[in-house]
């Protein structure tokens, strides 16, 4: 799983935390069976966009762009989120990431 990352001079203000799973499905999946919603909001790469589609591109121009594009998933994030639901969230996420490491084992 990659999370997003900020730099020690930053501090982020998230209005969306995007997480990066190769199985999102499963991830959705297993979180939905918990009750926690997750989303994809850019789920078409920006260079395959019919608004772009003058510039010409097509799959496989820019891969890495495609790949994350299939693996980002939004997790639960809005004001109202308290700090057991974020925990929640938080242990959700960690028992479905060592499953994957478990069973990759």
């Amino acid at each position: 799983m990659v999370v997003p990352r900020e730099a020690e001079w930053t501090k982020g203000v998230y209005h969306l935390y995007v997480v990066r799973m190769q199985d999102r499905e499963a991830l959705q999946a297993y979180l939905a069976e918990a009750g926690i919603g997750t989303g994809i909001h850019y789920p078409i790469p920006l260079h395959l966009q019919k608004a772009y589609q003058h510039l010409g591109y097509k799959p496989g121009d820019f891969p890495v762009t495609e790949r994350v594009a299939a693996e980002i998933v939004s997790l639960p994030m809005f004001p109202q989120l308290d700090a057991s639901q974020q925990l929640e969230v938080v242990n959700k996420v960690k028992e479905f990431a060592a499953s994957r490491v478990s069973a990759a084992l």
